[in-house]
């Protein structure tokens, strides 16, 4: 069996910037996922990400701002999620 998908958003904003949340609950924690989810959270702007939280194969759980990339510490999806809608929220101000 499989990574089944838990959450997923999408929200296409007016001027076509896109917000895509996307969880999955996979069948065993791994040693880069202990948590035993795969997590994809991005907002793109002008075809380009701005702020994302992910967990890709073997980087762990990480957060994109701007040009930057850096650990994140992962405590907890609704933790992760409240996250990236303040950084979201910084972004747009």
């Amino acid at each position: 069996m499989g990574a089944k998908l838990v959450k997923h958003i999408k929200v296409i904003e007016e001027g076509g910037n896109v917000l895509e949340i996307k969880i999955w609950e996979l069948p065993a924690a791994t040693g880069d996922k202990p948590h035993g989810l795969k997590y994809s959270l991005v907002y793109v702007v002008d075809g380009v990400r701005v702020v994302g939280y992910d967990n890709a194969e073997g980087k762990g759980d990480h957060r994109h701002y701007r040009d930057t990339e850096k650990p994140y510490e992962f405590r907890g999806v609704d933790k992760l999620i409240d996250d990236f809608y303040r950084d979201v929220r910084r972004f747009r101000r």
